[in-house]
């Protein structure tokens, strides 16, 4: 069974690009109107060195996830749910699990779609659930698709995995518990532009990283808060991956 560490208020898919910009600012000293000079300390080293937030995040989850030095190769990993398939990590984008968004009426998949894009729109005949159009910003590359012409182009990938997720420990889960993983729409799951997507298959950090280097930071940030919440292993060759990610995008 997994350990379920859930991060407060959804700091899971990280920290926001916006407040990463503000964790480096420092404002500028100025004389304060009675001729005073203002009392606050003048900082010894350049502002854009220190760490932002995401970066002291990040650090700490590399301190409390699991390494093993390389990935294994668990046999067993079928995702295919016909009658001669193991279906092991269930239904894809099923509504009959305990994850977050879980029994609300509406597939994982649209969940996720209704909660990313902009201007969305739904059915008529499916008011709260069937998104028909909206605007993704895609933070795998930094471009825009548009969901009304472009909608098969959108995908909802799976920020750790499956099959890595397997033969890092998810095989030992069970069948419910690995259902609930793939459909974790506070944690897991992330909308994007397809063609990234299947680029990146089933790749770890340690072979793919975003297109969009403005997003790598919160991208690790994230696939480590998965890591750590679901008791995951990641692997020595992530860690030396993600690190000079942390120096240079954070």
């Amino acid at each position: 069974m997994p350990t379920l560490r859930r991060p407060s208020a959804r700091v899971a898919v990280a920290v926001s690009l916006g407040s990463l910009l503000l964790g480096c600012s420092v404002p500028d000293l100025a004389p304060a109107d009675d001729g005073t000079r203002d009392e606050r300390p003048t900082p010894t080293s350049d502002p854009a060195a220190s760490p932002a937030p995401g970066a002291d995040r990040a650090r700490e989850l590399l301190g409390l996830v699991r390494v093993v030095e390389r990935r294994p190769d668990v046999p067993g990993y079928d995702r295919e749910c016909g009658p001669d398939g193991g279906c092991v990590f269930g239904t894809d984008w099923s509504d009959d699990t305990d994850a977050p968004d879980g029994h609300n009426g509406c597939d994982t998949r649209n969940d996720v779609l209704g909660a990313t894009l902009r201007d969305v729109r739904f059915s008529e005949r499916s008011p709260d659930c069937d998104v028909v159009a909206g605007i993704l910003d895609d933070p795998y590359t930094g471009g825009r698709l548009d969901y009304a012409t472009e909608g098969s182009q959108i995908h909802v990938d799976h920020l750790f995995p499956l099959a890595a997720a397997w033969d890092l420990g998810a095989a030992g889960w069970s069948a419910a518990e690995r259902a609930r993983f793939a459909n974790d729409t506070d944690l897991e799951l992330v909308a994007v532009d397809g063609t990234a997507n299947l680029q990146k298959g089933d790749s770890t950090p340690a072979s793919w990283l975003p297109p969009a280097t403005t997003y790598r930071c919160t991208y690790v940030t994230s696939y480590l808060e998965v890591a750590h919440a679901y008791d995951l292993a990641i692997t020595a060759t992530d860690v030396r991956v993600i690190e000079p990610v942390l120096r240079k995008s954070c």
